[in-house]
């Protein structure tokens, strides 16, 4: 037993040495719909790296060794209220882990709607969302990935994001456009963890409605944002995991995201655990829930 542990630490660690990072801005220039105001990013690390005010949006790509690479790719945004990242947490440890098993992951620092910078901050997590799926498609020779298998994987409010893009991914803005911009924004699967989905009612994450949205928003925009009622057909196969006791994201946002998919003939993947709270990230140490990830990995396998 020891020697084949011993294998597979040797096995891991010449992964990730042959592993290929890579990071890549989101825009050329000062970003659209945003002021060169001289403002810093901030980061703050305790236990996670946190990430506040970002002003120069980009993508990290993780890639796996050539050999491994299965040809899916996963677009990652990291949670944190739309008011900081938790990039580590739920975005690099992440993509990481799935170039172990031969998945291209890419990071994206998308621009926070509380900074001042920003001309019109409810538009701009999506529009660096699409844009971070059309890079990907963009560089797919290059980085050896199937164009028609790169999807999003969200946490938290990053959920609420990655379901945006999967709903919204052909809203436009008006803004210069270059060759990227003619390229899909529609993500061909969606993976979100303890998602934040709707603005109605009890289920709102009040944080993160107003982080985005701001105070006193319209029914209209509400609505616009509540990613349940903004299912269609064309809404992309999802995979949604929440914990029962989750006490910062209600359990219903993953119920009314499914229920919408499945009234629309969306291929759907529900799984709920007992426990886990909120933010469990791989859930290691947390029970039953620490399982989940083998059961995306069985999911993203019978995608093919």
């Amino acid at each position: 037993m020891k020697k084949l542990l011993l294998v597979l630490s040797l096995t891991m660690t010449s992964i990730l040495v042959n592993a290929q990072e890579i990071i890549l801005p989101l825009w050329e220039g000062t970003p659209p719909l945003q002021k060169d105001m001289g403002l810093e990013e901030k980061t703050v690390e305790e236990g996670i790296i946190r990430i506040e005010n970002v002003q120069i949006p980009q993508i990290e790509v993780f890639l796996p060794s050539k050999q491994m690479r299965t040809g899916q790719a996963v677009v990652i945004f990291p949670g944190g209220g739309y008011h900081i990242l938790a990039y580590d947490w739920e975005g690099r440890d992440f993509a990481k882990w799935l170039n172990t098993q031969g998945i291209v992951g890419i990071v994206v620092k998308y621009r926070l709607p509380d900074s001042k910078s920003l001309t019109d901050a409810k538009e701009v997590p999506l529009l660096d969302a699409q844009r971070a799926v059309r890079l990907v498609r963009h560089h797919a020779e290059e980085w050896k990935i199937d164009p028609a298998r790169v999807g999003v994987m969200g946490f938290s409010a990053g959920g609420h994001l990655a379901s945006t893009v999967s709903t919204q991914y052909a809203h436009e803005v008006d803004r210069q456009k270059d060759a990227v911009d003619g390229l899909s924004a529609r993500p061909d699967f969606s993976i979100l963890a303890y998602p934040v989905i709707s603005f109605r009612d009890a289920s709102a994450h009040s944080g993160s409605q107003k982080n985005l949205l701001g105070e006193n928003a319209s029914q209209e925009l509400i609505d616009r944002f509540s990613g349940e009622l903004n299912v269609t057909a064309e809404t992309p196969p999802t995979f949604l995991v929440h914990a029962q006791d989750d006490g910062g994201v209600p359990i219903e946002n993953s119920f009314l995201y499914y229920k919408a998919l499945n009234a629309n003939k969306v291929p759907a993947s529900l799984h709920i655990y007992p426990k886990g709270g909120h933010g469990f990230g791989f859930g290691l140490g947390k029970g039953p829930v620490d399982g989940w990830r083998a059961v995306l990995l069985d999911w993203l396998v019978d995608l093919k």
